[in-house]
């Protein structure tokens, strides 16, 4: 017996990235579909189902009159039926928000809106596969407003994209002016044809003064700007076994290079993709091996995504700490992600939220985590792309 207990202690500890694993208690969760299961969260704290969209809720946003907005993507396919969903009309009872109004319908898999004021004008942004438009925006506005400018263009080929056709989001920060687009790679592990390709770039709020910032990013979903640094979720590529590589959350510099697809980072050091060495050769392309920088090395096929800073939260657990959303392998039986974690130190975190997967099979997955937002000093938002969920976790 005693073994047994020293064997669990070893295992939630090495889970937890080396933290001492917070004690959760579960809350059952019913669905508008019927299916009812138990979240796993902090003592203390509460969680209600705040909206239901049944498809694929992705990123949230706030708009500059305090409205909450969020990305539908729909479905895993290369669909043209995404929509952005306003949320409105807060009931403090029962923890939901009484109205779902749908902003902008008809979209190729919308990752992320933003919200941006440019020569006095406030404008919301769309991320879609193919392209980023921004239209005007004013308070109360329930609807696109005019006609969208287009602002960039990016490969826009889909899942029958002819050498893989991966990594069908663009995701959106913003800093001191600029804005900022994440492009992933079209592939596993390849030498792109399209320079955009595993890129983020910068560009004026117009569009205007495009150029890359960072180079060698294979899929960074989640990206932003706090203070000075540049903050950003690493997604490692697939098929070099069931550790390696970490998916990794750091700072992005410009004009660096982050090594895919040449190179990845594991346990703090970077080893050579070896199955890239011969057509790096092959292509005449001397890459010279990337420093470690992330902040945080993830297990592998953990998928982190979406996360916030909980700056001035009261809860000491996650005051001035990162939360972030590990959306999970899509082997589940790899029991990696599904969950929510706050980053407690260097290559330290633990899990916040669970039991979005219970078992070895897809039916077991209640739920894929893709964003966190803190809400208020006591509340956050997390989004579930697998069944639409907006949770509301309060204490």
């Amino acid at each position: 017996m005693l073994r047994r207990w020293i064997a669990a202690v070893v295992f939630l500890f090495s889970f937890s990235g080396g933290s001492a694993q917070p004690a959760l208690e579960p809350q059952q969760v019913s669905l508008a579909n019927g299916k009812t299961f138990r979240l796993y969260i902090p003592k203390g704290y509460h969680v209600s189902v705040a909206a239901n969209v049944a498809n694929r809720l992705r990123f949230l946003a706030k708009s500059p009159d305090g409205q909450l907005f969020a990305t539908d993507m729909y479905n895993r396919g290369d669909n043209k039926k995404g929509k952005v969903y306003l949320f409105e009309n807060w009931d403090d009872k029962t923890k939901q928000f009484t109205t779902q109004t749908v902003f902008a319908e008809n979209l190729h898999n919308p990752n992320q809106v933003m919200f941006y004021t440019d020569g006095g004008v406030h404008y919301i942004y769309i991320a879609e596969t193919g392209k980023l438009s921004r239209f005007e925006y004013r308070a109360g506005d329930k609807k696109l407003r005019g006609a969208a400018q287009v602002l960039a263009r990016f490969p826009d080929y889909g899942l029958d994209y002819k050498y893989g056709g991966w990594h069908l989001t663009r995701s959106l920060a913003q800093h001191n002016g600029k804005i900022y687009v994440s492009v992933g790679s079209s592939c596993n592990a390849c030498i792109e044809k399209e320079e955009v390709r595993a890129t983020i770039v910068e560009m004026n709020p117009d569009g205007t003064g495009r150029r890359t910032f960072a180079t060698g990013v294979r899929n960074a979903v989640g990206i932003k700007w706090l203070g000075n640094q540049f903050w950003a979720t690493f997604m490692g590529r697939d098929l070099l076994g069931p550790d390696k590589p970490e998916d990794l959350f750091g700072t992005v510099y410009t004009g660096r290079f982050y090594g895919w697809p040449y190179y990845f980072q594991y346990k703090e050091k970077i080893y050579p993709d070896k199955a890239m060495m011969d057509s790096a050769k092959t292509n005449h392309i001397a890459v010279p091996p990337p420093p470690p920088v992330a902040w945080v090395g993830f297990s592998a096929h953990t998928a982190p995504l979406g996360f916030d800073r909980f700056d001035g939260f009261n809860d000491p657990l996650l005051k001035d700490k990162f939360v972030v959303a590990l959306h999970g392998s899509t082997t589940v039986s790899r029991h990696r992600g599904n969950s929510v974690v706050v980053v407690t130190g260097k290559n330290k975190y633990v899990e916040i939220v669970s039991g979005f997967l219970t078992g070895n099979n897809e039916n077991d997955r209640h739920g894929r985590p893709c964003d966190v937002m803190m809400n208020d000093r006591n509340s956050f938002f997390v989004t579930d792309d697998k069944n639409g969920i907006l949770y509301y976790i309060w204490k």
